[in-house]
């Protein structure tokens, strides 16, 4: 299970408004890590495609894990360009689409709501399984039974 429209625009203004305090960087950066299906809405999916590789540091080995660009004037820069011309985003995307970039999410956020919000992003729906058939033995085992 993906994480739901608000959730997404609150995890989109929690990387883009508190990126140069100190205490939520390790946590920008755990979040720009993740893949992308766990954001369930497509125009909030693009704009983190976006962001994700607008940060993502220069490596110059391969094999090397990923690394970001989050604090100063790199990551303002990749911000307000979403919000300057968001067709650099994706050719949907509007103004409104990314007016809530760099908005502070709210004193609501903080590390109870990222933790939810992370086992959000990886919560698979459970599946009721149907009763299972083979309880009941088969007719034709009956007949071998009485065969015998």
């Amino acid at each position: 299970m993906a994480l739901d429209t608000e959730s997404g625009k609150r995890m989109l203004q929690l990387v883009t408004s508190r990126y140069n305090n100190r205490e939520w960087r390790n946590k920008i950066e755990k979040t720009l890590s993740l893949s992308p299906s766990g954001v369930g809405d497509e125009v909030q999916r693009a704009i983190f495609l976006y962001l994700k590789h607008g940060l993502k540091a220069y490596k110059s080995r391969r094999a090397d894990p990923d690394s970001w660009i989050v604090g100063g004037y790199a990551t303002t820069e990749v911000i307000e360009r979403a919000k300057f011309d968001p067709t650099v985003v994706g050719a949907t995307i509007t103004k409104e689409d990314v007016a809530s970039l760099g908005v502070d999410p709210g004193p609501e956020v903080d590390q109870a709501w990222w933790e939810e919000m992370l086992v959000a992003w990886f919560e698979e729906p459970e599946t009721e399984e149907p009763p299972a058939e083979s309880e009941q033995p088969a007719p034709d085992d009956d007949r071998k039974k009485a065969q015998a």
